[in-house]
């Protein structure tokens, strides 16, 4: 679709989508002039970060194999972001045929195309919009209440996400009313940008994001870690997205390259 025809749809064109910058990073092509020219201002100053969007999806890959191979048949994903290779379903249901995908994102273009690429798939996905601000209404929204049992172990991923989230959006609320909706047995998937090791980038990279639909807020090791309170992590804990139990040998000796650490938990 033509840019023309997305302002005639009332998307604004011309603010980066913190959605369409991570299609970007990707390879996709997926975006607009406004992402282009903000995304290679960030990459000028923190080449790191096309690292971490490639690593963050294989990160992201791994966690629901591993999931699905636990048993899990059900995840709520929020933050979706643009389709790409390796979405959550197709991963999933490699394993788990029968696995439920409900995809939440609150970007119209996010949602237009996912709802294209799943028109043809019938019953185990669907889409929804929702914002993770919100989180009481994502949990009651009808397509997620029809779509997944929470009677039954629910994976909550909030994949590269949180990290628009500010604080006066109150993120350990956020987590907290996500979690309480959750059976013992669930899980939470999380990836999140520190400045940790990466000072002075970060605050370079944050100030590029200023001028997108969401403002960038890097946490510390510390404070990331304190998202996962009520669950139990798994092995190997919070590390760098690399780290997470790889497939392969790093294709860098520097795991802090990827810039965002993650983690998976458990509530007991």
């Amino acid at each position: 679709m033509a840019d023309e025809e997305w302002t005639q749809r009332g998307i604004d064109v011309n603010t980066p989508s913190v959605a369409r910058l991570y299609d970007y990073y990707l390879g996709g092509k997926d975006n607009f002039p406004s992402d282009r020219l903000a995304a290679e201002e960030i990459l000028s100053v923190v080449p790191e970060v096309r690292i971490a969007a490639r690593e963050n999806r294989a990160f992201l890959g791994r966690a629901v194999r591993f999931l699905a191979e636990e048993g899990i048949e059900q995840f709520l994903d929020i933050g979706t972001g643009l389709p790409t290779q390796g979405n959550v379903h197709e991963v999933a249901q490699e394993i788990r045929p029968d696995a439920r995908v409900a995809y939440i994102d609150n970007d119209p273009i996010v949602l237009a195309h996912a709802r294209a690429l799943l028109r043809g798939i019938k019953g185990e996905v669907t889409v929804a919009s929702g914002d993770l601000r919100q989180p009481e209404e994502i949990l009651q929204t009808p397509e997620v209440r029809k779509h997944l049992d929470f009677s039954k172990p629910v994976a909550v991923l909030l994949v590269a996400i949180m990290h628009f989230i500010t604080e006066a959006d109150d993120p350990r609320r956020i987590v907290t009313t996500l979690r309480d909706a959750l059976p013992s047995g669930s899980y939470l998937v999380l990836s999140h940008g520190t400045h940790d090791n990466r000072t002075e980038a970060a605050k370079k990279g944050t100030k590029v994001y200023e001028r997108a639909n969401s403002p960038l807020v890097l946490r510390s090791r510390t404070e990331i870690r304190e998202l996962f309170d009520g669950f139990e992590l798994v092995n190997p804990g919070l590390v760098w997205l690399p780290e997470w139990r790889p497939d392969d040998f790093p294709l860098y000796d520097d795991p802090s390259q990827a810039l965002i650490v993650c983690g998976v938990g458990r509530k007991p």
